[in-house]
């Protein structure tokens, strides 16, 4: 099984990533939903508060590769030659794939932060940061927990701020080149 990794601050592209993978018919695994699983069986609104807690929590409690460790059954799971991971938030997610899944790739989505926050706001999800100090706040805690150096690992990088077509149309020719 060929395991594919996404990487990206918060309204990179990772989400549009993945339904351009799922519409190719790769199972995509989504490591936030590991947090606002968490959440739900808690009894917790799925906040950017909370899910910033949650995901603190596990990782200090069972160290910073524990959201991927909670996924790597489900990856497991798909009956598929190649799988895609939404969500990757650190360098240890990373190694920890790197040394359960040969061949492992990870791609990074960069786009500005004016984009990201355009998007942010028309997206409107309960867990966005409703204003540029909030969604400053979230870069920094997102990249603490060491998604700066998984973007700087990656093996591809992928730049979102043209067209969503001109961004389909990069994905599909990587997602090709991974053999989808």
């Amino acid at each position: 099984m060929k395991v594919i990794g996404v990487v990206g601050l918060p309204a990179s592209g990772k989400g549009e990533f993945s339904r351009i993978a799922e519409d190719m018919g790769i199972p995509v695994v989504v490591m936030g939903d590991v947090i606002r699983n968490t959440l739900t069986d808690r009894g917790l609104p799925p906040t950017d508060e909370n899910l910033g807690e949650m995901s603190r929590e596990l990782r200090e409690r069972y160290g910073r590769g524990a959201v991927a460790q909670r996924c790597i059954p489900m990856i497991k799971a798909q009956d598929a030659n190649l799988v895609l991971v939404d969500g990757i938030r650190s360098d240890a997610e990373v190694a920890l794939f790197r040394e359960v899944f040969e061949g492992f790739t990870l791609i990074a989505v960069e786009a500005p932060f004016g984009v990201r926050f355009q998007r942010l706001n028309d997206r409107k999800r309960s867990d966005d940061p409703s204003d540029e100090e909030s969604m400053r706040a979230r870069d920094a805690r997102e990249l603490g927990w060491g998604l700066g150096r998984a973007l700087e690992i990656a093996d591809y990088t992928v730049h979102n701020e043209g067209s969503i077509q001109e961004f389909r149309d990069e994905v599909v020719r990587i997602l090709k080149e991974m053999g989808a």
